[in-house]
């Protein structure tokens, strides 16, 4: 009789043998072919792989001055597997550095969680950024130390102590980063901010590697053969940037001791001429070995040095908003520029009232931009909003939001640099949530002066300057003007306003005209250039800030400003004084004797933080 048991147990074990046999060939496929790890040991001890650095791209002013630059500095890299009778004490000696940071350091790299996917085959970086005499001093003792090794590459450096916050920072790369970009590998430097940030894929360039043949004791013997497969690197690409650095250093000179911002735009171009933010810092601290430490004590400061105002801060617009709200009643037939006011020193509807400074009364529109007139802009929108062409106030105000965002606000303009702000238009929606449906144009009548909900970033002032000097249209803010001598003009599409007519604009040019002239902004008269300019008073819980929104020439413009000073008070004060500096230092090239003085008088001024002027 046959034994059925036996014959399945054959059959069972034969199965056991094949599935056996094919995870064995699964796995050597896998370790032989798919993956590259035991490759890369088996490599690791007749070849070391070293990256070198390509040179970052540099960054030039408008007029080729070399504003960031790269130079030499050294990391001290080490392959654990490699050492061998390390003397710690000599090593320490020789990098001039203590035990404890040798101990601290050794700790953090062998730790997965601060430095996942260790691996004593692999290069791990002991020190960073060591200085040229640095590196020299310890070349000489290299020879005592096997398995350590040192990396040159490039750190940037500076030409001028100002504008930090534009070029930006460089740190080393996140994991995260490394997880989604396979170009960085740890240890990697990355733009963290500003400019180094934004345009990092074209500053980066492209790593090389030099292949290098061991021995048996891993000592290097040369060049494998003879460099054959060695990759060069190639340079990251030069940027030119709009920014004048002498304009720059000016206005930075002038915010010294306050706080706030200023902007000035190239009109025809959009290329941002200056971007100061204050306080501000030497870009110079956050490189080299201190960068942490500086770093650190400049993330703590309460007046917020990293912060880029420009971009990043949002105010009311005090007055200088009065313009954008003077081309909506023109363009909404609202009023003509013969239509007159009155102001028996302020806005009265009912028993609501809106106080105002004294000036002649009634008025139209050209003394009502002069004298920057409250009662003139809020009679404005009291007619807009009561017009027969809307059923409601709500369409009133969703098509006053209209106009306002087709002149650059309440959205970001798309400035080349990160962090930028939206500012803030209110719509019907808004208000509906916040009284329902009983308002009406006197609840939210600050917005036709600029205060209220309204808040712009300086930047989105000065574009408003820009385009009232254009008649119209304006190019989308930017820093970068070329790249690699390539410019760049193409990708900045210009864009017109729905307020169509030219002649709208040039009725308020000729207010901002008469401003200089005879109103608010006679601190800004410049002989030899026709300057037009709004100031600007925005109400603040403590003392106000000062405000001045600007353009220079009247005709064919080639700068237009907005300076922004926290508790600077009335908008003649520091505004007006500063735009008007900045506008004739950039068409005349140079200050004259007189404005140099009220140069030094505006830098000596100090402003305390929420308190007001010393």
């Amino acid at each position: 009789m046959n034994d059925f048991t036996l014959e399945k147990r054959k059959y069972i074990i034969s199965a056991a043998v094949l599935l056996v046999c094919i995870v064995y060939v699964i796995r050597l496929f896998n370790l032989q072919i798919v993956s590259d790890e035991y490759k890369d040991k088996a490599d690791s001890n007749a070849f070391y792989k070293k990256t070198i650095y390509p040179a970052r791209g540099l960054m030039y002013d408008r007029k080729g001055r070399l504003l960031v630059y790269n130079q030499p500095a050294y990391d001290i890299t080490f392959i654990p597997r490699e050492i061998r009778k390390l003397d710690t004490l000599e090593l320490c000696s020789a990098l001039g550095i203590k035990r404890e940071f040798f101990d601290e350091q050794m700790a953090r790299i062998r730790n997965e969680r601060y430095n996942p996917g260790y691996s004593t085959y692999t290069e791990q970086e002991f020190m960073t950024r060591l200085s040229a005499e640095e590196f020299a001093r310890f070349q000489e003792q290299m020879f005592r130390f096997p398995g350590f090794y040192v990396r040159k590459r490039s750190i940037r450096q500076y030409t001028y102590g100002v504008a930090g916050v534009l070029f930006g920072d460089i740190g080393e790369v996140s994991q995260k980063k490394i997880d989604s970009d396979p170009y960085y590998t740890r240890g990697d430097y990355i733009g963290t901010q500003g400019l180094e940030a934004s345009y990092e894929a074209m500053l980066r360039g492209k790593k090389g590697v030099q292949m290098l043949l061991r021995d048996a004791y891993g000592r290097i013997q040369g060049n494998y053969r003879d460099g054959a497969l060695d990759t060069l690197p190639t340079p990251g690409k030069d940027l030119t940037l709009g920014l004048d650095i002498e304009l720059q250093e000016l206005g930075e000179r002038l915010m010294q001791n306050k706080i706030g911002s200023i902007v000035a735009i190239e009109p025809s171009t959009g290329e941002i001429l200056c971007m100061v933010s204050s306080p501000s810092y030497d870009p110079r601290l956050l490189v080299g070995r201190r960068r942490g430490e500086n770093h650190k004590q400049l993330s703590r400061d309460k007046r917020k040095p990293l912060m880029n105002r420009a971009v990043m801060g949002t105010y009311p617009p005090g007055s200088t908003f009065k313009t954008s709200q003077a081309l909506t009643f023109l363009e909404e037939g609202i009023i003509t520029h013969e239509t007159n006011f009155p102001c028996a020193g302020g806005f009265r509807y009912n028993k609501f009232k809106l106080g105002c400074h004294a000036h002649a009364s009634p008025l139209s529109l050209y003394p009502a931009i002069a004298t920057s007139c409250n009662a003139y802009f809020c009679w404005g929108l009291v007619r807009m909003f009561s017009s027969k062409r809307y059923d409601s106030v709500q369409e009133a105000m969703n098509r006053w939001r209209d106009y306002m965002v087709s002149m650059g606000f309440g959205y970001r303009l798309g400035v080349d640099i990160p962090g930028e702000a939206r500012g803030m238009i209110p719509n019907a929606q808004y208000y509906g949530r916040h009284y329902g449906s009983y308002w009406n144009a006197v609840t939210v009548i600050s917005i036709s002066i600029g205060q209220g909900e309204v808040t712009l970033t300086p930047l989105q002032m000065a574009n408003l300057g820009a385009t009232i000097a254009n008649r119209g249209t304006f190019v989308p803010p930017h820093l970068v003007s070329s790249i690699a001598g390539d410019t760049i003009a193409s990708k900045y599409k210009e864009h017109r306003t729905t307020m169509a007519g030219r002649n709208s604009y040039e009725h308020i040019v000729k207010g901002m005209r008469e401003a200089v002239l005879n109103g608010t902004c006679r601190a800004a008269n410049i002989p030899g250039i026709e300057v037009c300019g709004k100031t600007g008073t925005a109400q603040n819980k403590g003392k106000d800030h000062s405000a001045f929104m600007g353009f220079a020439p009247m005709d064919n413009p080639k700068i237009a400003i907005a300076v922004y000073v926290e508790n600077g008070g009335f908008g003649a004060v520091y505004g007006v004084p500063i735009g008007a500096l900045l506008m004739e230092k950039y068409i005349n090239d140079t200050l004259s004797e007189a404005s140099l003085k009220r140069a030094e008088e505006i830098q000596n001024r100090t402003i305390y933080y929420g308190e007001g002027e010393r």
